[in-house]
């Protein structure tokens, strides 16, 4: 009588194989997959909004974060905080505003789109400044002089720093005697590039800005803080930013020793 073989024959074996090399093959899809979810997630996108007098202060301070937390994967851009603000209201994708007027931050609660409280990270200032002239032996009343005939300032209408230029200006008695003198920059850095770059004899721009080495080479005039409303800069973690740990973890950064050393360095008041 014929007896079946127990011994598995090739068929059975390479079938086995088959079975085997599929369950590993799923077993380190499964294991990419988390890999590639979890460096998603330790890299993923943090989108900042900065006001632009920021742009050199911010810059150094995400480098200091990013010493700390290598895998930080962060992107800002700087402009006026009116405009940032109509395009966080109309969806742009922004995680964290950084605005120069906390109305802003504020605005953005009122409108639901905010995950944390508008909180204050520092106090600004303005000054005069010049690429041609001694801007550090003038005043606000020269700004009405003749030898005067091009003054470069923010927009008023949706930069914090442009309106507080305006403020000190009327405040000093001499707008009026300036209209026919201004040129409108989009934002406080534009005012500072349209002065250096020989748009404008002089600017009211930011004292931050004022001290980036390639400005602090002339010197300015820093006008009195009594002449126009504060500066009262503020920032809030957005709706969006609110689901992003990273967003947080850096929201916390800035109330830090290191990040306030390099804002009073920049000419930033600090709250209490």
């Amino acid at each position: 009588m014929t007896t079946s073989s127990e011994t598995p024959t090739q068929s059975d074996r390479s079938a086995s194989s088959a079975r085997r090399f599929r369950g590993l093959r799923r077993m380190l899809g499964c294991l990419a997959l988390l890999t590639l979810t979890g460096l998603a997630q330790a890299t993923e996108l943090v989108r900042i909004a900065a006001a632009a007098d920021l742009r050199y202060a911010l810059d150094e301070i995400i480098e200091l974060y990013r010493s700390e937390n290598p895998e930080a994967n962060l992107q800002v851009v700087y402009g006026s905080s009116g405009k940032m603000t109509t395009q966080i209201i109309n969806g742009a994708p922004y995680d964290l505003f950084f605005s120069a007027d906390i109305s802003f931050p504020e605005k953005l609660k009122d409108e639901g789109l905010t995950a944390t409280e508008p909180a204050v990270y520092a106090i600004g200032r303005i000054v005069l400044w010049s690429n041609t002239l001694d801007a550090g032996a003038l005043t606000l009343v020269d700004l009405a002089s003749d030898s005067i005939t091009r003054i470069a300032i923010a927009q008023p209408a949706h930069a914090p720093y442009g309106l507080r230029a305006q403020e000190a200006m009327q405040a000093a008695g001499v707008w009026e005697a300036v209209q026919r003198k201004l040129v409108f920059a989009e934002n406080i850095a534009h005012a500072a590039q349209m002065t250096q770059s020989g748009a404008a004899q002089v600017g009211i721009i930011a004292l931050s800005l004022a001290r980036f080495p390639d400005l602090a080479t002339h010197d300015h005039h820093l006008i009195d803080d009594s002449l126009h409303n504060p500066l009262t800069q503020g920032f809030v973690v957005t709706r969006r930013g609110g689901n992003k740990p990273d967003a947080l973890k850096f929201a916390e950064f800035m109330a830090t020793e290191p990040a306030h050393a390099v804002m009073r360095r920049y000419g930033f008041v600090m709250p209490e």
